[in-house]
């Protein structure tokens, strides 16, 4: 049963770092924000470099595709929060757990149980209820963004969700000949590694200044790299599950739907923590 905490410790502070992005992104811009988010949550994992240096050299291919796959869901994902309320962004985020069941099921061969069916409906449902909101396209954007281009963020939050659910798998596949110590410490460098690279080719403009002095960016790298040691234990479990730990990881929704009505100010919560409730609900049975 510890996995099941350490995915719940996950999810809440997967839930906080939303809201950390958010408020990171307002004093700085995508790019700026990936590369030194990226660039301290390595520097944090830095001391298990001396476990990490031994990996054999056929197992950094998939973990350099891991984190391509994180590399392209990220710059989605911080694209899209820049620009649509939080509240909704924690919702259809969740839209991964669909993604995620459907490889754990057809990749992983995990076993279709009974109550992790009947949650999985009740997480789709919880989802699809949000098409029957019809105030929150186009009125909860920035005032400087058009309401016919909120799709096209829409979208970016699920080709992300989709490459996190991929990337998922992989955690649970790559854990079986990794600790979860070199995992991290590769994963994190090639990420690294690969937003460097971005910024040289597209010749990004960085104010580094600017960047030490935005908080939210230490907060968040800091809850980065411990919520992904938490996951990357749990992956390493024999007994855990990839269909119940996507669930499990969903209860963050609850923190952003929170602060974007606390912290934000956003419009709508009501009717968005119904439909989190109903995914919420549908995580618990599928638990059971």
């Amino acid at each position: 049963m510890a996995w099941i905490f350490l995915v719940l410790a996950y999810g809440l502070l997967k839930g906080c770092r939303e809201i950390a992005k958010k408020k990171a992104l307002q004093k700085n811009t995508v790019i700026e924000v990936l590369i030194f988010y990226t660039l301290l949550s390595f520097v944090f994992v830095l001391p298990d470099a001396k476990n990490a240096v031994g990996i054999e050299r056929a197992k950094l291919l998939p973990v350099a595709f891991k984190s391509f796959i994180i590399f392209v869901a990220w710059i989605c994902s911080f694209v899209a929060i820049k620009k649509l309320p939080i509240s909704l962004m924690g919702i259809l985020d969740m839209s991964r757990v669909l993604f995620a069941s459907l490889l754990g099921y057809a990749v992983l061969k995990e076993a279709a149980t009974p109550t992790g069916i009947i949650g999985l409906v009740l997480v789709c449902l919880g989802l699809y209820a949000l098409r029957f909101e019809k105030k929150f396209v186009g009125k909860e954007h920035r005032e400087d963004e058009k309401p016919d281009k909120t799709w096209i963020f829409i979208v970016m939050v699920f080709v992300s969700c989709i490459l996190n659910a991929v990337s998922g798998m992989m955690d649970k596949i790559l854990m079986k000949d990794l600790t979860s110590s070199e995992l991290q410490f590769w994963y994190m460098l090639f990420l690294v590694l690969y937003y460097l690279i971005y910024i040289l080719v597209t010749r990004t403009k960085i104010s580094i200044k600017s960047l030490f002095k935005n908080g939210w960016i230490w907060l968040l790298s800091l809850m980065f790299v411990v919520a992904d040691r938490c996951l990357f234990i749990a992956n390493g479990m024999p007994e855990s599950k990839l269909t119940v730990m996507t669930l499990i990881k969903q209860t963050g929704c609850i923190v952003t739907i929170l602060g974007g009505k606390i912290i934000f100010h956003e419009k709508n919560i009501t009717y968005k923590l119904i439909c989190a409730i109903i995914v919420i609900a549908g995580v618990v049975i599928a638990v059971l």
